[in-house]
Formats: structure tokens, C-alpha cells, sequence
């Protein structure tokens, strides 16, 4: 999204060109519903504001996202997106967090005093591919409001599973994990 506004008007005729030959959506990241699937789901907020800037908001977006339709493996939430990595039904997931996301944003409008604003640009989706991209996805989940700069340690942040595995596995484990499947460029450009 942000990218596409940096482009000159011949550049977006041309990439709008090459979407509607490869029948994409035009301005949305393309889903491929195929069952159900491990995905890292991303949702960010509209042009990166910070909408989910309370605790009691984000405590209530993990309710309400913990409660979706399939197996959230790990998560977190941030003043301005969120990470899931999960099992779900691509189909039906897009249609719950769809409405998700319009009831939150008539919520939040309504709290702000802010009718009609957009809070929520869409979502993206990225089938995991193996156990290195799993685990990889999940020290990404987990270090995100590190790398947001939220955060000096990424214990310092409540809400994330992060907390969740250090209970049920022990910190040796997860820094196990950490360097047999580092972050490294995961992610880039993703959410910039």
C-alpha cells in the first residue's frame, strides 16, 4: 500500500496492468483459500495509526482473536497491527475478520468521537511452508514489539503468547528455537 503511492502514474498504470492480467485484486493482497492451513495472518491498521493504542483495546482484540474460528498457534498485538500464526480456513477467516474489523472500527469511531474513519486496511496472509518458516514465523511473532521498538525485551510485552510458551516450555527451549531458526530479514517490508 505504502509503496504504491511512492510510484509514478505510468508506474501504477503498469502494476495495475500486470494485476488485472493475473487476476488479482487491483489494491488488496491476493488469498488463496485452499482448507484449512497453518497461515501467519497480518492485519494493520490504516495507514499504520495507532487505533489499538489502549490496553483495554488490545485486551479485548485478544479475546475476541483468541476466540476466532481455528487454532491460534501464536500472536501478538500491537498499538497499530497484530500477528496471528494459524490454523484456519482461509475462506472463512477472511469473512470473520472482516466483519471483526468492521465492528471494531464502528466501536473505536464511536469511543473517538471519530464517525466514518477507516481504522483497518485489510489483512494479508502467508501459508507456512515447512517447520523453518513455522518457527521462524513464530520468533518473528514473538520479537515484533522488540523490532517496533515498543519494547527493549520482548518480556517486557504483555500482549503476546510469548508469555504463554515461557510457562509451557521454559526460556531454554524458546532460546533453542531462536537460534536454530533466527529472524533475520523476516518480515521485511511487510509492515514497514
Amino acid at each position: 500500500m505504502y509503496e504504491y503511492r511512492k510510484l509514478s502514474v505510468a508506474e501504477r498504470k503498469a502494476v495495475l496492468s500486470d494485476r488485472r492480467q493475473r487476476d488479482l485484486p487491483l489494491h488488496a493482497p491476493p488469498h488463496y483459500p485452499d482448507g484449512r492451513q497453518i497461515y501467519i495472518l497480518t492485519a494493520a491498521c490504516f495507514e499504520h495509526r495507532p487505533f489499538v493504542s489502549t490496553e483495554p483495546r488490545r485486551s479485548a482484540l485478544r479475546d475476541t482473536l483468541l476466540a476466532a474460528p481455528g487454532d491460534i498457534h501464536a500472536w501478538v498485538i500491537l498499538p497499530n497491527h497484530y500477528h496471528l500464526l494459524a490454523t484456519v480456513d482461509l475462506a472463512g477467516f477472511s469473512q470473520w475478520v472482516r466483519l471483526l474489523h468492521s465492528r471494531l472500527a464502528k466501536d473505536w469511531n464511536r469511543e473517538d468521537a471519530a464517525k466514518g474513519r477507516q481504522v483497518w486496511y485489510r489483512f494479508q496472509d502467508r501459508q507456512i511452508r515447512g517447520d523453518r518458516h513455522y518457527f521462524a514465523s513464530l520468533n518473528y511473532i514473538h520479537a515484533n514489539p522488540v523490532k517496533h521498538g515498543y519494547v527493549a525485551k520482548a518480556t517486557d510485552w504483555l500482549h503476546s503468547s510469548l508469555h504463554e510458551y515461557l510457562a509451557k516450555y521454559g526460556r531454554e527451549v524458546l532460546a533453542d528455537l531462536w537460534r536454530k531458526y533466527p529472524v533475520d530479514e523476516y518480515g521485511k517490508k511487510w509492515d514497514d
